[in-house]
């Protein structure tokens, strides 16, 4: 019989404010075992972050207040009560017996401290080591999580590193201790496919190896099929459904956990609108959400039929890489190396790639928020790189950008009403306030927003809503080009289908051509015509959606589609 090593009984939590008690949890009963993978998943808000960070005792009270329930831990045999246990006796338990990979690594990672310095920490405070021992031990957990180069990156800051190896780098320290019970909330939300398949593995290794007991918060159900052994399915604080892996991906008994399976775009043709988590619990008929799609005959001819909007001739964007004393630049680190690519009018096309390859760089360049270091940009006839600011800046309100990450994106002190207004007061395009207004309250009804929106802050809202609103600032000078950088990799599963049919509408509204960029191929094949394939700076093969994804011929990109976690009912494709 497996050994309990977590407990969470009848687990009951609220959140105090301004005299207002809202309740997160009810009645939550989780039991993970030693050796055992539990997922958790659920939409944001669910309660899946204060599940596990309740566990860590990482909210701090007030808000939060612990109405009732135990969070029972067994190590070396002896058993405790977390909510019980005293700030000194928690120390010794964080990091050592409990670990926890955060889901964003930019705001847990010191931005002071080295990379290979802020694992050592870890290892020097709850192991009785000497930091030359503590040394070696972090090189080997950054070969581990696969880290190129661990010796230089040892002794890099966060900043100079990519999103995906600042992920292994917090990866690395929550292992550094051998936990008994590791948490991991959205730990490869930021990472590649072919990065997250190592580690899973790695997970998946260790777990084997140690008997460690995982916790895996996931809005990817994909990776939940791959590496777990049983989910629990939240939704508004309660459990709705616990089961195996292989029942719940075959035999889901809750309409929620039917909704979360059937809106993967992995499971869906291009051009058919993905169900979402409303349509299912108002038992609404989800057959009826296929759209008609033009096949690849249709899609061919009117690609040849369009007008190039955009074209990129021989584009090199090099970073110095290493310099003398004097400042002399010795080697160049090249992130995009001699590219080049159309873009069809009306067209989306699809840009994928490991991370590090060159995407984001290539889209920010495209906009001139990056100078290029040679080549040429031709936009409408106007070649970007040689155009002036004076032209650059009217040009500007025709070329646009929905960032990764909309919180940060967002300015804090400007209501979202006030936000989405600004782009029409620096291009003077509705000078009448009142009329301003009525055009942001339009543009927030287009991403299904209301106008009681307009007042309030970017704090007051959830990740998918703040997504919808940095899409309706980008649309409010009503562009024809749009840089979608990663816009909906941070998602859950349902929010991303919102999203992802949001986007497919207004492209139908505002006829906008779009370059996708993302590390998901299975959301880039549904929403894109033409995907192209970047690899360290160079493009491996461009082609239709399709054929590049069931027939590539790069084996760069064959490496990529064999590292999607497709999970169970692949035969849905």
């Amino acid at each position: 019989m497996s050994q309990p090593l977590l407990q969470i009984k009848n687990l009951n939590i609220s959140f105090e404010a301004n005299g207002n008690r809202i309740k997160a949890l009810t009645d939550i009963n989780i039991t993970v075992n030693k050796g055992e993978i539990v997922a958790i998943v659920g939409e944001s808000g669910s309660g899946k972050s204060v599940t596990s960070l309740s566990i860590l005792q990482l909210i701090p009270s007030p808000p939060i207040k612990y109405n009732s329930g135990e969070i029972l831990l067994t190590t070396n045999g002896e058993t405790v009560d977390i909510l019980q246990l005293s700030k000194h006796e928690l120390t010794k338990i964080r990091g050592n017996k409990v670990a926890m990979i955060f889901q964003e690594p930019m705001t847990s990672l010191n931005p002071v401290l080295t990379c290979g310095d802020q694992v050592m920490e870890a290892i020097l405070l709850h192991k009785n080591c000497s930091k030359e021992v503590a040394k070696a031990k972090t090189i080997a957990l950054f070969q581990q999580v696969q880290l190129p180069n661990p010796e230089a990156l040892f002794n890099r800051y966060p900043h100079q590193i990519s999103g995906g190896q600042k992920q292994r780098v917090m990866i690395a320290m929550a292992m550094s201790c051998e936990p008994d019970l590791l948490i991991c909330d959205e730990p490869t939300t930021a990472l590649d496919v072919t990065v997250q398949k190592n580690v899973l593995q790695l997970l998946k290794q260790l777990q084997q190896q140690t008997q460690m007991g995982i916790i895996f918060i996931t809005h990817d159900l994909g990776v939940v099929a791959e590496i777990a052994d049983k989910v629990v399915v939240l939704y508004k604080g309660n459990i709705v459904e616990e089961n195996t892996v292989a029942n719940i991906f075959t035999n889901a008994q809750h309409p929620y956990t039917k909704a979360l399976l059937a809106c993967r775009p992995i499971l869906h043709k291009k051009g058919e609108r993905l169900p979402v988590v409303s349509d299912f619990l108002s038992e609404k008929q989800v057959s009826g959400f296929k759209l008609q799609v033009a096949s690849n005959n249709e899609q061919k001819t009117q690609n040849q039929e369009q007008q190039t909007l955009l074209s990129v001739t021989n584009l090199k964007v090099y970073f110095p890489a290493k310099k003398t004393f004097l400042g002399k630049v010795l080697d160049y680190n090249k992130a995009v190396d001699d590219v080049s690519f159309d873009v069809f009018e009306g067209e989306t096309l699809g840009l994928v790639g490991e991370s590090g390859c060159g995407k984001s760089t290539l889209g920010r360049t495209i906009l001139r928020l990056i100078d290029a270091t040679s080549g040429t940009i031709t936009y409408k006839g106007e070649n970007l790189i040689e155009t002036t600011n004076v032209k650059l800046k009217t040009l500007r309100k025709d070329i646009q950008i929905i960032f990764q990450d909309p919180y940060s994106s967002l300015n804090p002190r400007l209501t979202i009403g006030e936000a989405i207004a600004e782009p029409l007061l620096v291009h003077n395009i509705i000078t009448n306030a009142k009329a301003r207004k009525e055009r942001v309250i339009e543009l927030l009804e287009k991403v299904s927003l209301s106008a009681d929106h307009y007042n309030r802050y970017p704090h007051e809202f959830s990740g998918g809503q703040r997504q919808r609103i940095v899409i309706a600032r980008a649309l409010a000078l009503q562009p024809s080009f749009i840089v979608c950088d990663e816009s909906v990799s941070a998602l859950d599963v349902s929010v991303q289908a919102q999203v992802l049919n949001l986007l497919n509408d207004l492209k139908k509204d505002f006829g906008f051509t779009a370059i996708f960029i993302s590390h998901d191929l299975s959301v880039v094949r549904y929403i894109s015509d033409r995907i192209m394939v970047m690899n360290r700076g160079k493009i491996e093969e461009i082609g239709a959606a399709e054929q590049v994804y069931h027939y590539p011929s790069s084996s760069y990109t064959k490496k990529l589609i064999a590292s999607i976690p497709k999970g169970f009912n692949v035969s849905a494709l």
